[in-house]
């Protein structure tokens, strides 16, 4: 591909200039999904040279897209207030949207649509070409709830793209989605076999060669706190390296919006 040739057939860009940076909305067509991609990135205005710039990506949960983590969330914010006091270096924000399938994705392929390469190959991409970094920067992955599910799930499977790995109140398997309600799919929607289903343990156990560093932490409240307990005993015995924190609170935006600054300090000792 010619180096000015784009890898997407069409791509859509608005920016919105903030005080101390831009938020730049970016729709482009992707092969993976078969149709549109949207993607929220956040440049601090301290990125001189966005081409050596890390990438930070926040995958959100069921029901959102990609202004979810920025406008429920205030991730840029938090991200900005951080780089203004020198807490951590520069990094360029990415939230793209889970693909806009059902209730949530899950970030895994199925109903013809490749879901997990849209996040892991093209998302890096679009982030490429509509800000100038150089595709082999620094990434890392972060997300809640669904999207701390794809968070552990898709950074074990793919070390190479993730140097390090944070997740929120993560759901750890994917069935969670269908018999807690949070989705009105079936798990035969997701095609899975109900006697093999997807679990967070199960990718990290596959890939335990090549795990990158990671955390998860969720609030004591949170109706998947169990579960996140359970996951962190299970990689303990397994012999597993990570870090599992519990903090108050509950499965909401309060909490996210306050321990997303966990997320961004632990990618940030990774450089």
């Amino acid at each position: 591909m010619a180096e000015s040739e784009s890898y997407f057939r069409t791509t859509e860009t608005g920016d919105i200039a903030l005080p101390n940076g831009t938020l730049r909305l970016v729709t482009v067509k992707s092969p993976s999904l078969k149709g549109r991609g949207d993607i929220s990135l956040y440049l601090p205005k301290q990125v001189e040279n966005p081409k050596a710039a890390p990438v930070i990506t926040l995958l959100h949960g069921v029901y959102g897209s990609h202004w979810s983590w920025a406008l429920s969330g205030k991730a840029h914010l938090s991200l900005q207030a951080m780089i203004d006091a020198d807490e951590i270096p520069p990094m360029i924000l990415a939230m793209p949207s889970d693909g806009l399938w059902g209730d949530g994705s899950g970030y895994t392929p199925h109903s013809g649509k490749d879901f997990e390469r849209w996040i892991v190959d093209e998302v890096p991409q679009a982030v490429s070409e509509t800000t100038g970094n150089a595709l082999e920067s620094t990434h890392f992955l972060g997300g809640l709830s669904m999207g701390g599910f794809g968070t552990l799930r898709l950074g074990a499977r793919h070390s190479k793209r993730y140097r390090a790995l944070s997740a929120h109140s993560s759901v750890t398997r994917l069935d969670e989605l269908t018999r807690s309600g949070y989705v009105e799919e079936s798990l035969a929607d997701y095609e899975c076999d109900p006697s093999n289903v997807p679990t967070v343990l199960d990718a990290i156990l596959q890939n335990r060669s090549t795990l990158p560093p990671f955390r998860f932490d969720c609030g004591v409240d949170d109706i998947l706190i169990e579960a996140n307990r359970t996951l962190a005993r299970q990689l303990k015995s397994e012999g597993i390296e990570f870090a599992y924190e519990e903090y108050p609170g509950d499965h909401g935006w309060p909490y996210w919006e306050t321990h997303v600054r966990k997320t961004y300090a632990f990618f940030a000792g990774r450089l």
